[in-house]
């Protein structure tokens, strides 16, 4: 076994500390990486405090995962040692089933593994995340990453970056297309990056007027403080998509109210409770209410391909482990711009 350092959650009720575990040997397929830098997404919160689902404890989070290799297995063909690498929310799934088949993995009819908080394919492994110093993946799983990009600000397209990415490629966003993004946060901002990069006419929704100066500076186009009614009606029924990043909770009858005809908006943020709307809301111009996840892997590679090929990446404060708690309050109260990125040399 190999011996890892890690920052982890002993319960719902801990907060993040210093916690020793070991990783598996490298097998014939697998890739280890020292971990340089992890993103912290909001997911990580909910996760260790339990609001989707019991976790499993002590959990180590992070998803956001970039390094350098220092160990292939015997049968690895696409990694050697010194690549750099990045590993995303998950490191396998079934592989057989037909999403899996279709390069679909996050949608595994029988489940993906995350990278943290849920367990290898024998079902009683946990797996462990990227606040720690090293990492094995099967090589599958396994991303490669370009030197020409700030591998700090990289780390949260594995999350950030290809969990808006996905949704404005399957939808085919581009020129043409009025996108709203709901939400300039973590997720927020890489929509608005990408949207623009898509040459869509990009439109920044926010409960927030001083993020006006941030959002022009992001590319965005346009900005509405969504209560300002002169702001909303002069908006009211323009929008062919609106891609929702928020985790909170908020009124789906409103925002699908800024939909055109056949206008879809899509939900990327995952609030803790239910969502609610009226049937009315999308019957009336036949709009659609959707959902979408992360990428699969050969998406997720595309999508690192097209940042270092357009020169796109995350706006981060890069942070010392040992400041993760205050940083988690930080992010509740959306006082980062835009993306907390640990370095894990102070781990």
């Amino acid at each position: 076994m190999i011996a890892a350092k890690s920052y982890a959650a002993q319960s719902a009720t801990s907060d993040l500390a210093p916690w020793d575990f070991e990783r598996r040997e490298v097998g014939p397929h697998d890739v280890q990486f020292d971990i340089m830098y992890c993103g912290v997404c909001h997911s990580d919160l909910h996760q260790i405090k339990n609001d989707w689902f019991p976790g499993i404890f002590p959990m180590v989070p992070g998803h956001e995962i970039v390094g350098k290799v220092v160990a292939v297995g015997e049968h690895v063909t696409k990694f050697k040692v010194g690549d750099l690498a990045g590993t995303g929310c998950m490191v396998d799934s079934c592989r057989t089933c037909e999403n899996c088949q279709d390069g679909l993995e996050q949608y595994c009819l029988k489940g993906n593994t995350g990278t943290y908080n849920s367990y290898e394919r024998d079902k009683k492994t946990p797996t462990y995340g990227g606040y720690s110093n090293t990492i094995v993946v099967n090589e599958d799983f396994v991303l490669h990453v370009s030197d020409k990009l700030s591998l700090p600000a990289v780390a949260p397209l594995l999350c950030a970056g290809i969990t808006t990415y996905s949704p404005l490629r399957h939808w085919n966003v581009g020129p043409g297309h009025k996108l709203a993004v709901l939400g300039l946060g973590g997720l927020g901002h890489m929509a608005v990056k990408f949207g623009v990069a898509f040459g869509a006419d990009v439109t920044v929704l926010s409960t927030s007027p001083d993020k006006e100066a941030d959002a022009k500076k992001l590319g965005a186009h346009h900005f509405v403080v969504t209560s300002d009614k002169e702001q909303v009606r002069a908006v009211k029924g323009s929008f062919d998509f609106i891609i929702d990043t928020v985790s909170a909770p908020h009124d789906f009858r409103f925002y699908l109210s800024l939909l055109r005809r056949d206008g879809v908006h899509i939900v990327v943020g995952l609030p803790s409770e239910a969502i609610q709307f009226p049937a009315f809301g999308v019957v009336n111009g036949r709009k659609s209410l959707a959902g979408s996840s992360i990428g699969g892997i050969a998406e997720t590679q595309e999508m690192l391909d097209y940042c270092a090929e357009k020169g796109i990446v995350s706006d981060i404060e890069l942070i010392d482990i040992k400041d993760i708690t205050p940083s988690y309050d930080r992010m509740v109260r959306g006082d980062v711009r835009y993306r907390f990125v640990i370095d894990m040399a102070t781990l």
